[in-house]
Parts: C-alpha cells; sequence; structure tokens
C-alpha cells in the first residue's frame, strides 16, 4: 500500500491527518449481483446475503435498487485515481472523492455504491430518490450503513449511493 500512495504522490500524512483506515482486501467473495451489463458485483458471503435480503425486501415495497460498484482490489483503487490524475485533477480534488488505495471500504467487499432508475449513478441527485428514502429507513434493518454522510470526519464529499455492510456488534455503536 505505501508504494501505491507514493507511486501516486499521496503522502501517507494525509492519510493519517484524516484518520483514514487501512482496510483489509476481501480473500473470499460471491457474486451478489449481476448488472445489466452483466458486470458481476462481488461481496463477502454475509455481506451478498445480507444485500440479497435488503434488495428483496425494497422490490416487495416497490424500490428498485442496484449495484454500481461492489468489491474493488488495491490495484483497480489505485488505476482509478492513477486516471483521474491524468485528466487533470489534483491529489486534493481526488481525495475528496475517492479513498486512497488500501483505504476504500470497497477492498473489504462489504461496501456497495448504488442506484435506482432515473437518476445518474454516482450523483448526490440520489438523495432525491425513492430508494435513498427507503436505504435511510430500512438499510440499517439489513446492516447497512451510509459512509459518508454530509461534512463526514473522513473529508469525503457527501455520497448517499455508497453503504457498507456491518457486522451485528459494529451496528451497535454505530
Amino acid at each position: 500500500v505505501r508504494a501505491a500512495l507514493a507511486s501516486l504522490g499521496i503522502a501517507l500524512d494525509t492519510v493519517t491527518a484524516r484518520s483514514l483506515v487501512l482496510y483489509p482486501e476481501a480473500t473470499v467473495l460471491v457474486v451478489a449481483e449481476t448488472g445489466e451489463d452483466g458486470r458481476q458485483h462481488r461481496l463477502v458471503p454475509p455481506a451478498a446475503r445480507a444485500w440479497g435480503s435488503l434488495k428483496e425486501a425494497a422490490q416487495a415495497d416497490g424500490v428498485e435498487i442496484r449495484i454500481v460498484s461492489a468489491f474493488r482490489s488495491v490495484e483497480r483503487q489505485a488505476e482509478i485515481v492513477r486516471g483521474k490524475l491524468a485528466r487533470g485533477q489534483s491529489i486534493d480534488q481526488i481525495l475528496s472523492v475517492s479513498a486512497p488505495p488500501g483505504y476504500s471500504e470497497h477492498h473489504t467487499g462489504r461496501a456497495v455504491d448504488v442506484t435506482t432508475e432515473g437518476v445518474r449513478p454516482l450523483e448526490v441527485e440520489f438523495e432525491g430518490t425513492a430508494a435513498f428514502e427507503w436505504l435511510s429507513g430500512n438499510a440499517k434493518r439489513f446492516g447497512f450503513l451510509l459512509s459518508y454522510p454530509r461534512h463526514n470526519r473522513y473529508g469525503y464529499m457527501y455520497e448517499p449511493w455508497h453503504w457498507c455492510f456491518k457486522e451485528l456488534g459494529e451496528l451497535q455503536h454505530a
């Protein structure tokens, strides 16, 4: 991880100052959902089971929610940052919306970025949807929490689409 950070020009001090958490990369993953494009979205088994239950409950309530992104390797996260650097974004701009490699909840196989019909994926406009309203009222029952609310302690922009599965013990402290 240190080598990846150094190759991208991300100082360890930056990560430390924001109290970012170093996440282990999941090793056992299952397909939680296959997108319309055929892309397989993988999660660790407990998160995949919880996601299936959450999605089924949402559908029963007439709400459609689908995964845009799930597990992401440390290397894939580095590729994302490299791509943004190549498009001329500064490290500060990038780190306001993307975690440095090694520090993304997606590495754990527990995080999902979600969307619904009628909105662009990975945009704040998701907040105005029935899907977001449903998740806000119900996701915790299935072990999912909104990771990056407005003014979150990690310095990331507000991400109403990013939810992470926590174990029951973790939820009691959330």
